[in-house]
């Protein structure tokens, strides 16, 4: 959906908004669904069409050499309709009822790393693809803009001197490149999320570890058209926080979501609301000490409130869900929810659909075909789901597993695997980051445990985050999931 209405834009928001009107009553059922195969995979976002139906993408088989980019596209109940190997990172409709998706470029694309942008029509079908290579870029996020174009932000040169800057991308509506940004720091700075604003400038919310006192930060850049830099903020205080969002509001100021250690010593949701110029009205956090809370994505809503999604975990059981939480116009929370099983639920984005609900994005890893799925939840407006989810169905079981030691941890944690009866060779953990990028390989020859220092193959401190751990032995295969707090 365009984010500025303004000229011909207006008539495009217009359509959308009328189909979604008539579609209304059709999608206002509540589901929840796992798509998936028998290996690991990532959904990170999705969002109601103007059928009704829903689109959502996100990363089949994100921890294999066969893997690729997925997008689905379901019907109001969440049954698919069809399935293309494309996306990755982000995807949303495009004003013409086609699709954008954003990944990352593969092995047939010339020159290290780089980002891949994909066009379709309303069916799926390609239209056009465009690969903007570099050095290990990695982009998180993809909108349309007002002229019909398209901005993207994520991370260029991530293994480059100083670990990683923000990075902006702006193209024209074949996606051809009419500017390109960065900001940052010494250390390792990564846009996670834009969107144009009524001035036609864009916000842009980031995480830092280049500035601000203590670790990792919240990074709410402001820009003109151009991409040049208007005004910048931190958030955070002395404490450990990230996973920022960031969204002009209805009266020109913005929300930001994330979360801080600031309040307490395991995470909280953190919502922050500013003026037009950045500057705080009201923080505001969601947690308690004896479960954590991490905000990966917030909107403002229709009634003027906020809706945030993310994961929560229980400190004495360890137990992963998806966390789903609803704030009245100042930030005073109305509703919680959380929704998973017994294994590792997560959510990544969250929507407001045109019955007033919400489709929820992520991954579970309690239901579907084994491994984790891509886990899609439609809830109505007060994020009841009111359908049963089965608790008999959890992916297969299998010899070999692997743990560590503390989770979350903040320095360091001992990976421990067990299993029957291993073979000779040498033994191979590796570590991917939320966007499914392999940040670390660690041999374990014929240990049963290993230290990771929570750094990359090139030495760098990772930035604080859920990280996934692939091992593969005897024929057999086990994930973890792990959180970096520091």
């Amino acid at each position: 959906m365009l984010r500025v209405h303004i000229d011909s834009a207006l008539v495009a928001a217009a359509l959308v908004v009328a189909l979604l009107s008539v579609n209304a009553e059709a999608s206002s059922a509540k589901f929840w669904r796992a798509y998936g195969g028998p290996d690991d995979d990532i959904g990170f976002c999705a969002q109601q069409t103007a059928d009704g139906g829903y689109i959502a993408t996100g990363f089949y088989g994100v921890l294999t050499d066969s893997g690729f980019g997925w997008l689905i596209k379901t019907d109001e109940q969440g049954d698919t309709v069809w399935t293309r190997k494309l996306g990755g990172a982000w995807s949303l409709q495009t004003a013409d009822s086609g699709f954008i998706a954003l990944g990352g470029a593969d092995s047939s694309d010339s020159g290290p790393g780089g980002v891949c942008l994909v066009k379709t029509d309303d069916r799926g079908d390609l239209l056009w693809r465009q690969v903007y290579a570099g050095s290990d870029n990695g982009e998180n996020m993809v909108e349309q803009t007002a002229d019909g174009g398209y901005v993207m932000t994520g991370l260029a040169s991530y293994y480059g001197p100083n670990g990683g800057d923000v990075h902006i991308i702006k193209t024209d509506s074949v996606g051809d490149t009419l500017w390109t940004r960065t900001y940052g720091g010494p250390g390792l700075d990564v846009g996670l999320s834009i969107q144009q604003t009524s001035d036609h400038g864009y916000i842009i919310a980031a995480l830092t570890m280049s500035f601000g006192a203590g670790n990792q930060k919240i990074w709410v850049i402001k820009t003109d058209s151009l991409g040049d830099t208007l005004w910048t903020r931190l958030f955070g205080g002395d404490s450990t926080s990230g996973s920022g969002w960031a969204q002009q509001t209805t009266d020109g100021g913005y929300f930001v979501a994330g979360w801080t250690c600031l309040y307490a010593p395991t995470p909280q949701t953190y919502l922050i609301k500013t003026d037009s110029a950045g500057d705080t009205l009201w923080t505001r956090t969601i947690g308690g000490r004896s479960y954590f809370t991490e905000g990966r994505a917030g909107r403002q809503v229709n009634d003027g409130g906020y809706i945030i999604v993310g994961g929560c975990q229980d400190t004495i059981t360890g137990n992963i869900d998806v966390y789903l939480a609803k704030t009245d116009a100042n930030g005073d929370t109305l509703w919680t929810r959380t929704f998973g099983g017994p294994g590792y639920d997560d959510g990544s984005s969250v929507r407001q659909t045109a019955d007033g609900g919400y489709i929820v994005c992520g991954q579970t890893s309690s239901f579907g075909a084994g491994g984790s799925d891509f886990y899609l939840i439609k809830t109505d407006e007060n994020g009841n789901l009111a359908v049963a989810e089965p608790k008999s169905s959890p992916p297969r079981k299998r010899a070999l597993s692997l743990t560590g030691e503390p989770n979350p941890f903040r320095s360091s944690t001992l990976l421990h695997l067990t299993a029957g009866p291993l073979d000779n060779s040498a033994t191979r953990l590796r570590i991917y980051d939320a966007q499914g990028r392999l940040v670390r390989t660690l041999a374990m020859s014929q240990a049963e445990q290993i230290m990771w220092d929570g750094r990359n193959d090139a030495g760098q401190p990772l930035p604080l985050g859920t990280y996934l751990v692939r091992c593969d032995a005897s024929g057999e295969y086990a994930t973890a999931r792990l959180v970096l707090q520091r």
